[in-house]
């Protein structure tokens, strides 16, 4: 497994959405958890995939009416991985809000 060279919003929002299901996942079910365009999820999946972190598979469902969904679910060093990004991701992001509200004014008037 290739480590992520440049982790950007985007990526971190594509592997939170993938630890947030239970087990393979499609792209649209990704898109639709990000907010994000599928011109921009799509890419990520491809690059999570030829470093090692997740793997696709084709939906063979053949009931299921409809065009073919392409899967995608982490491997096992790849969820661990994406935990820890995500996880100092959050950490970082509460210590900003943390620092931002201690630095605001209480709304207090102040009188001399």
């Amino acid at each position: 497994m290739e480590p992520i060279q440049r982790v950007t919003a985007p990526t971190l929002d594509v592997l939170d959405a993938l630890l947030s299901s239970d087990g393979a996942v499609w792209g649209l079910l990704v898109i639709k958890a990000t907010g994000r365009q599928a011109g921009t999820v799509y890419p990520i999946l491809e690059r999570l995939e030829r470093q090692g972190w997740i793997r696709s598979s084709w939906d063979d469902d053949a009931e299921r009416p409809g065009p073919r969904r392409r899967l995608y679910e982490f491997t096992v060093d790849g969820a661990e991985a994406a935990r820890g990004l995500v996880d100092a991701r959050r950490s970082a992001s509460d210590a900003a809000t943390r620092a931002a509200r201690a630095g605001r004014p209480s709304g207090r008037a102040v009188t001399s």
